[in-house]
């Protein structure tokens, strides 16, 4: 096999050219919804994505236009955090937090017999109750069955979330419980996903309004 002698700039392009060209049938999604498939599978190398990522309905522009007004994300992984495109963030003036780290949390958890990721959800909730935030959740989830409890129960009021866990125990279920709210979201349905799965779909949402050549916004329709 012979190894390809490939300009750097041009790996990513390349590899978006090779995924089009064997993604197959798109037609039951929105130009946003492609492009947020594509990134997730040039991440993965997996085109099972094609028909696991779930969208509620217009979900892409639902989450251009919160970020677009600044919105606050909270994640429940540091990768996700990590993976999430900080210069696009700061020219639309967001935000993002990852509170799993925090010692406060920690004891809290300990203390309640419960995970971090919960623990999380509840300082999320408590500290951005009145601004526009979209949860990113690419590991637990126990923070999309929380999510789901506090917006029922009127404590919280998400703008959107990203469910991504992957894993066997209640992470099927934790993902229909938000696909069965009136949030506005992305899912990977079933058992795969992951933080860079999480990180990739908002990036993609990203990338559709901040040009990452001029670093500047873009109408992104």
């Amino acid at each position: 096999m012979e190894i390809e002698n490939i300009n750097p700039n041009d790996i990513e392009r390349i590899s978006m050219n090779i995924i089009e060209s064997e993604l197959g049938d798109t037609s039951h999604l929105s130009k946003g919804e492609k492009l947020v498939v594509k990134r997730v599978i040039h991440t993965t190398a997996d085109f099972e994505y094609l028909d696991n990522l779930k969208f509620s309905k217009n979900a892409v522009d639902i989450a251009k236009n919160i970020l677009k007004q600044g919105a606050v994300i909270v994640t429940d992984t540091q990768m996700a955090f990590s993976g999430i495109s900080k210069p696009a963030l700061r020219a639309l003036n967001c935000e993002i937090h990852c509170f799993m780290s925090d010692s406060d949390v920690a004891e809290a958890a300990k203390k309640n017999g419960t995970t971090r990721a919960v623990v999380s959800i509840d300082k999320a909730a408590k500290k951005f109750f009145d601004k526009n935030i979209i949860f990113v959740v690419g590991n637990a989830p126990t923070a999309l069955i929380r999510i789901c409890e506090l917006a029922e129960s009127g404590k919280l009021s998400p703008s959107f979330v990203v469910g991504t866990p992957v894993g066997f125990v209640n992470v099927v279920q934790s993902k229909n419980m938000i696909m069965q709210t009136d949030i506005p979201y992305i899912v990977a349905d079933g058992r795969k996903g992951g933080s860079t799965v999480a990180a990739a779909v908002c990036n993609a949402i990203l990338y559709q309004i901040y040009d990452r050549q001029t670093g500047k916004i873009i109408d992104g329709n």
